[in-house]
C-alpha cells in the first residue's frame, strides 16, 4: 500500500503513478483529483433516505452546480463472512454531484443525510468534502458490529431479531466485514452515524455497550489501517432517534435507547464517549410521512445539527453545538418544587406533562407528572406536590413521542436546538444520570 503525505486542501490535481519492471514502464494517470475531508456515513433506512425523499426535494437537487467540489461515493448492499480487503461492488463510483445520482429512487444511492451534512461544512469549510454512504435499512448494530466488538460486550451469539423488525441483514457482523472494513486503509476525517430503530427490541439493554464498543473499535481499526493517518479518536458523529408511532407507552423501548445512546450520560462527549457529538431529532416526527412515521423527511434540520458538532468536535469551532441539560436539581421539599439550574440559557414553552418524577413508597414506585412551575432564563421550578412519600428521580422527554414537530418545551434561545430527554435520580444537587429509576 502507497500512503501519500498530506496535501492541502483543493485541487483539482492530476495524480500520476509509475512503474518499470524490466524494460516496461508503466503509467496511470487519474485526473479530477480533490484533495480535503472524508467522511463516511453510516447506519440504517434514515441514513439510506435519498434526496427525492425529503422536503423540498426539487430544490435541494436543482443546487447541486454550486457543490462540484463535493464528491460522493455510494455502497453497494453486500454481505459477507470474513472481513474484506476491499469492496465487492458500489452503487455509485467516486462522482461528481447531480441531479440523477442524488435523487437515484428509494432507499438506494446516495444518502440524502449524508449528502447535506457534506453541504453544511462545505459551505463552511470552502475546500472539498468527501462522502461515503454506506447503510442498510432495518439492520441491528450488530451487523455493523466487529466480532472482537460484540464479544467485549458479552453479547449472546448469534440473536433473532423479532420478524416485525427484519428488513435487513442481522447476521453479526456481515455489514462491517463487507461495507466497512473495506475501508480501514483509507484516511477519513470522522463517521456520522443514523441507527438504532432495529435495536429498540432487540438487544437493547447492550446498546449502552455496544455502539461505544463500535465507536472504539472503529477507530482503533481505521487509525492502523491508515498507517496512523486517521486520528485515533476520530470524531464520531450520530443522530439521536426521532418519534414515530404516536400514542405509544413511554415504556416502549425507543426512550431507552435514546439514552442507551449516549452510553447512559444523556450527553456527549462523555468519559465513554470521546470526541463524539450528537444532533437530537425527536422533535422532528412526522407522522404523515408516506415512508411511516419511522423516516421523518426533515433530514435539512437533522444535517444542520450534525454538522454543529462537526465544527465543534472535529474543528474546534466555538459555537453551542447540543440543547441544555441540568446541571444542578436542588428539592425545596418545604415549598413543594424541584429546582433544575441548566448549564446554557433556555427557551421554555410551558406544558404540564413533558417533566415526570418517580415517587416511591415502602411497597412501590410510580412516574407522576410534575407540571412547570415557574421558570427564567436558566432556571426551571416544577411543581411536585403530588407526591406525598419519598421522590427518588425526574425525568424530560421520557416518551416515544414527546411532542409535536418542533415544538418540544424546551430549546436553547439562539441556536434553536432541543433539549435532550434525560433521566436523573435526585440524590444530592448534582443530578446523579441514571438508565434504571422507577419504572
Amino acid at each position: 500500500m502507497v500512503v501519500l503525505d498530506p496535501v492541502k486542501p483543493g485541487g483539482p490535481y492530476e495524480v500520476m503513478a509509475q512503474q518499470i519492471l524490466g524494460r516496461k514502464n508503466f503509467t496511470l494517470r487519474i485526473h479530477d483529483v480533490l484533495f480535503g475531508d472524508v467522511w463516511l456515513c453510516s447506519g440504517q433506512s434514515n441514513m439510506q433516505m435519498t434526496v427525492s425523499q425529503i422536503f423540498n426535494a426539487t430544490s435541494e437537487l436543482s443546487n447541486t452546480a454550486a457543490y462540484q467540489s463535493v464528491r460522493i461515493l455510494s455502497v453497494s448492499l453486500t454481505q459477507a463472512q470474513q472481513e474484506l480487503e476491499d469492496l465487492a461492488k458500489v452503487d455509485l463510483q467516486w462522482s461528481k454531484p447531480t441531479l440523477e445520482n442524488l435523487g437515484h429512487g428509494n432507499f438506494t444511492y446516495m444518502s440524502a443525510l449524508c449528502w447535506l451534512f457534506g453541504r453544511y461544512l462545505h459551505d463552511t469549510l470552502r475546500y472539498p468534502v468527501g462522502l461515503i454512504s454506506s447503510s442498510w435499512a432495518g439492520t441491528p448494530i450488530e451487523a455493523w458490529s466487529s466480532e472482537r466488538s460484540l464479544k467485549a460486550c458479552g453479547v449472546p451469539r448469534q440473536g433473532f431479531m423479532p420478524s416485525d423488525l427484519e428488513t435487513g441483514p442481522s447476521e453479526y457482523s456481515v455489514l462491517w466485514n463487507a461495507m466497512i472494513h473495506p475501508f480501514h486503509n483509507m484516511t477519513l476525517k470522522g463517521v456520522i452515524w443514523y441507527q438504532g430503530e432495529s435495536n429498540v427490541n432487540f438487544n437493547r439493554d447492550l446498546y449502552n455497550c455496544t455502539f461505544p464498543a463500535l465507536i472504539e473499535d472503529w477507530r482503533q481499526t481505521f487509525h492502523d489501517g491508515s498507517q496512523g493517518q486517521t486520528e485515533r479518536f476520530f470524531p464520531f458523529g450520530f443522530v439521536q432517534l426521532s418519534s414515530y408511532l404516536s400514542g405509544a407507552t413511554p415504556n416502549d423501548g425507543l426512550p431507552e435507547i435514546r439514552w442507551h445512546q449516549t452510553a447512559d450520560f444523556g450527553y456527549v462527549p462523555n468519559p465513554r464517549m470521546p470526541s463524539t457529538f450528537m444532533a437530537v431529532a425527536m422533535d422532528l416526527c412526522d407522522r404523515n410521512s408516506p415512508f411511516g412515521s419511522a423516516h421523518p423527511r426533515d433530514k435539512q434540520t437533522v444535517a444542520y445539527r450534525l454538522h454543529l458538532g462537526a465544527r465543534a468536535v472535529a474543528y474546534g469551532a466555538k459555537l453551542t453545538f447540543q440543547g441544555p441539560l441540568p446541571q444542578k436539581i436542588e428539592l425545596l421539599g418545604d415549598m413543594g418544587l424541584l429546582n433544575l439550574t441548566y448549564s446554557q440559557p433556555i427557551q421554555v414553552q410551558r406544558h404540564n406533562k413533558i417533566f415526570e418524577i418517580s415517587c416511591c413508597s415502602d411497597h412501590q414506585c410510580k412516574w407522576l407528572p410534575a407540571p412547570m412551575d415557574t421558570f427564567s432564563t436558566q432556571t426551571l421550578a416544577l411543581n411536585v406536590k403530588s407526591c406525598h412519600d419519598s421522590l427518588v428521580a425526574v425525568r424530560y422527554a421520557w416518551a416515544t413521542w414527546p411532542c409535536e414537530y418542533k415544538q418540544c418545551p424546551l430549546y436553547h434561545p439562539t441556536s434553536a436546538l432541543p433539549a435532550p430527554p434525560f433521566t436523573a435520580f435526585i440524590t444530592n444537587q448534582i443530578p446523579g444520570y441514571c438508565s434504571k429509576v422507577a419504572k
